[in-house]
């Protein structure tokens, strides 16, 4: 999943900053489409539709280029697992929570991605240990978590009916920690071509749902969606995920893995705009107030806002 180092340019241009500005709309997208159609198609289907459009879209833009059917038959264990934990069981995850909660909310607590990353790196990796701003950023990004879910943990606590289950709001967190769990996992694919990578995972986890989606949804079963959830299916499939594995990749060859992960301050905004201009939800201070902590925790974990200000210091 890495590229080589000297394709990487760790300063930020117009140009790169643009992409992810745009990779970060098309992420909070992700969410906004998610809303729309889980509304009528249900969420291991939805699910399923996505990962397979997706990868199909990937077969297509590859055409057996990169040594892509070769890397699928030699590792295609690992391909299973990393689908299942990048895939298959962090989107299920939220597309069942996104049932009872917004576009914005879930794009929030997923933003503690890497919160949960540098934690299970620290258990997994020999390279990548905690550090002193590392684990303040950690505290941080945690305690915004503990605010966003808290009101509806204390309401189940006293009984009081709260307008979302507890159940909606943790599974978006669990899905960052399983987020987390892959990448450490997914160092081992550096040796393959990104695009192989992708199209790899995202058959394997299209192979892992299709049982689930036929046994739990039985999808013959459903009556045809509107236009509208076909439109938002397509989007999130084509757009949301082939589409931006490539743009993502594209920018890490060029930024850097550190450059490109501050694309995860940029997917919250971009869901909840979308969410208050096109589904009408408001966020409560709570969730305000959640969201600035983790990103003063994710900006912490990034280290460059103590550089700056320790080279305005000087």
């Amino acid at each position: 999943m890495a590229s080589p180092a000297n394709s990487i340019n760790t300063h930020m241009t117009m140009r790169l900053w643009a992409l992810l500005g745009l990779l970060g709309l098309i992420w909070g997208g992700s969410f906004f489409f998610a809303r729309v159609a889980v509304a009528h198609v249900p969420p291991f289907t939805l699910v399923l539709l996505r990962l397979g459009l997706a990868a199909l879209a990937l077969h297509l833009y590859l055409r057996g280029r990169h040594g892509i059917y070769p890397a699928l038959a030699e590792r295609w264990r690992e391909f299973l697992l990393m689908g299942l934990i990048n895939n298959a069981i962090p989107h299920a995850f939220i597309f069942l929570g996104q049932t009872h909660i917004g576009a914005g909310l879930a794009a929030i607590l997923n933003a503690t991605t890497p919160v949960w990353t540098v934690l299970i790196a620290n258990v997994a990796t020999e390279d990548e240990k905690l550090s002193t701003a590392k684990f303040s950023g950690c505290l941080l990004g945690l305690a915004g978590t503990v605010v966003l879910i808290g009101p509806s943990a204390l309401a189940g606590l006293f009984g009081a009916a709260g307008d979302v289950p507890l159940w909606a709001l943790v599974l978006p967190v669990l899905a960052a920690v399983s987020y987390g769990f892959s990448a450490s996992y997914g160092k081992r694919f550096r040796n393959l071509a990104a695009p192989v990578t992708a199209a790899g995972q995202l058959t394997a986890s299209t192979l892992i749902m299709l049982p689930v989606a036929v046994l739990v949804d039985m999808p013959w079963t459903l009556p045809m969606p509107p236009l509208t959830t076909v439109l938002a299916i397509l989007g999130l499939a084509l757009v949301s995920t082939a589409y931006a594995y490539i743009l993502f990749f594209r920018i890490m060859a060029e930024a850097g893995a550190t450059n490109t992960s501050l694309v995860t301050l940029l997917v919250p905004p971009s869901a909840i705009l979308l969410g208050y201009l096109f589904l009408g939800e408001i966020l409560q201070a709570t969730d305000i107030g959640g969201m600035l902590l983790i990103a003063v925790g994710l900006a912490i974990l990034d280290g460059r806002v103590l550089k700056l200000g320790y080279s305005a210091g000087r």
